[in-house]
């Protein structure tokens, strides 16, 4: 199977879950490369998210200089924000914790 397919199928499967509004992949840059998203939501999401990885990253090494960020998870009333970054990508999933069963 290509791997673009494989990417797709699993956007596909993740914006299938429950409570699930979108997923972003974006590039080191912040750059989206797919998005299950409205253009504006993705571009906006994508580029705030990416900045805020940027911060978290800094304070990460500057107190623990040998770790890496493997998984960030942000919860408020509204909105659920799981950010995924790896060493070319970033996945960002954004959900409605009230409509994902986590409640």
């Amino acid at each position: 199977m290509a791997t673009s397919q494989k990417v797709e199928e699993t956007l596909n499967r993740i914006n299938t879950h429950m409570g699930v509004l979108g997923v972003i992949i974006v590039n080191k840059k912040g750059i989206p490369i797919k998005s299950t998203m409205k253009q504006d939501d993705t571009i906006n999401n994508g580029s705030l998210i990416n900045g805020f990885m940027d911060k978290a990253n800094n304070t990460i090494k500057s107190l623990h200089p040998e770790e890496d960020i493997t998984f960030i998870k942000i919860r408020s009333a509204i909105y659920e924000i799981m950010i995924a970054p790896d060493r070319e990508f970033t996945m960002i999933v954004l959900q409605d914790p009230s409509q994902s069963g986590m409640m």
